[in-house]
């Protein structure tokens, strides 16, 4: 007669391995902030996870030829010189999958939002390696971030790094953002990485982008200003894993990082307590390294890889528009252009306050949609040129006709180019806007009525049935079509202007 509970317990005594068990056990022997210096595991792995007596974790941060250095991911409370320390055995590995999305996590994937565990799909390794050359494709579909000066004048494509840079308040992270909201419209997945910032100021973007965006395809990673350095330091690679899962799995993600100046500041603290040989500006050699390891896992993958992408937007602060600072040069080093904000312009309320003469996009027209790129040719230069001559004009002069005609020209595309947060702009709308500026349908309005024609626009482009295929894919702009789309923007002016329709 057979017991089923026995007969259990008898397979599991049978197939159990006996033997004894080896374990490491390292000791703490000296500690400082958020770092501990520890003896006794010579064959610990960089990256490795370790366990300290109280229950707090850290991971490998530095291999000496005597001693690990490890920073913590935990709170460093109860761990003193002579604590013991364990190997796990692991990498330090994020949850990946569909139940991130819509969710608030700390970078070990740890739920911030109340919204109890997070249900992963796999386990994933924050370092992983870049794709290879021989795996990617090239940079050819946009990423539609809604802001005209952004679209129109310094296009972003799938799997492009493009930078965002500028001194401290002046709309870095709002452009990054409106660049999220603006992903309700595509099939692209957004990742928000906050790194050192205040818990105030991620609750503004979390709660901007529940409001306007498409929350619900968002993964907010956070370490704000009081987290461990460990997890502050480990923030951007554990985010740019999950970004990855969605890119390996033929899908498209945006990841923003803000900022990598605190990230690089992070490293800094964590090099110099470590005993690293400071270099320029204090940061230690390997920053470059760094960084670009992180942005290099952005890529645009090949046909034989699912064709997926990540394209990543970091953000990097600089101080009185010093831009030739190392973590600035090295940062615009590495990605494919930058967004170059400028603290005149935004004093100037010139939002967003981009610097055309110093913002590029290194892949620029070949990621732009054909139509837009067709009517954008000239906006650039005419208005740097306007930006000069109105320069100049504060002295007087100017009676030609044809310079009065520029500065009017460039005022207007100044207030095209002027946008609110919040208020993004369809591909079709920016092109019809664009095309009315070059065929004079904006010179019987005033600058500051442009603002309610752009509001008024976008329901007369949705309603137009002859703009159907154009509104799906605006590859192609023909005659026919650029006349229709400058008569719903003199339809709209004649709304706000009250004259005939």
């Amino acid at each position: 007669m057979s017991d089923a509970p026995l007969d259990g317990l008898k397979a599991k005594v049978a197939t159990a391995e006996l033997g004894p068990e080896a374990e490491e056990i390292g000791t703490v022997t000296h500690i400082a902030d958020g770092l501990a210096d520890i003896s006794g595991l010579p064959d610990a792995q960089f990256g490795e996870i370790l366990i300290f007596d109280t229950g707090a974790r850290g991971f490998v941060q530095m291999l000496d030829t005597e001693s690990v250095k490890a920073a913590f991911l935990d709170p460093m409370t109860g761990v003193e010189a002579g604590s013991v320390v364990r190997r796990s055995g692991q990498l330090l590995s994020v949850p990946v999958g569909k139940g991130l999305l819509g969710r608030v996590v700390d970078p070990l994937g740890r739920p911030l939002d109340g919204l109890g565990p997070i249900v992963a799909e796999a386990m994933m390794e924050t370092e992983r390696p870049a794709p290879e050359i021989i795996e990617r494709d090239f940079v050819a579909e946009p990423v539609e971030t809604g802001i005209l000066v952004v679209d129109a004048l310094f296009a972003v494509g799938r799997g492009q790094r493009e930078l965002i840079i500028g001194e401290r308040q002046t709309g870095k992270t709002s452009i990054a953002i409106d660049a999220i909201v603006n992903q309700k419209r595509s099939d692209i997945i957004s990742v928000y990485v906050a790194i050192g910032q205040r818990s105030t100021a991620v609750r503004r973007v979390i709660e901007a982008v529940r409001e306007k965006g498409a929350f619900e395809r968002t993964i907010f990673v956070v370490a704000p200003a009081t987290a461990e350095p460990g997890l502050r330091w480990l923030a951007p690679f554990a985010a740019t894993t999950m970004a990855e899962w969605v890119r390996d799995s033929g899908g498209h993600a945006l990841i923003v990082y803000d900022d990598l100046t605190k990230h690089a500041a992070v490293h800094r603290e964590l090099a110099l307590l470590s005993r690293q040989p400071p270099g320029r500006e204090a940061y230690p050699g390997d920053i470059f390294y760094l960084h670009s390891r992180l942005l290099e896992r952005s890529a645009k993958l090949s046909k034989e890889k699912g064709s997926g992408s990540l394209t990543a937007l970091p953000i990097a602060e600089i101080e009185a528009g010093n831009l030739s600072a190392y973590i600035p040069t090295n940062l615009i080093s590495i990605a494919d252009g930058q967004i170059v904000t400028s603290a005149a312009l935004f004093a100037g309320n010139q939002r967003p306050a981009v610097d055309i003469g110093l913002s590029v996009s290194r892949v620029g027209g070949k990621a732009q949609w054909g139509a837009l790129k067709a009517v954008s040719g000239r906006v650039r230069l005419d208005y740097a040129q306007y930006l000069e001559m109105k320069m100049f004009s504060r002295f007087g002069g100017f009676g030609d006709a044809a310079m009065k005609a520029r500065l009017a020209r460039g005022e207007r595309i100044g207030a095209l180019l002027t946008q609110p947060r919040f208020e993004p702009l369809s591909t079709p709308a920016q092109v019809a806007l664009l095309a009315a500026l070059d065929a004079g349908g904006l010179d019987t309005i005033e600058p500051g009525q442009i603002a309610a024609v752009k509001q008024a626009l976008e329901p007369l482009i949705a309603a137009e049935p002859r703009l159907a295929a154009f509104r799906e894919s605006p590859a192609k702009l023909d005659d026919e079509l650029r006349a229709v789309l400058v008569a719903c923007v003199k339809s709209a002016v004649g709304r706000i202007t009250g004259g005939a329709t």
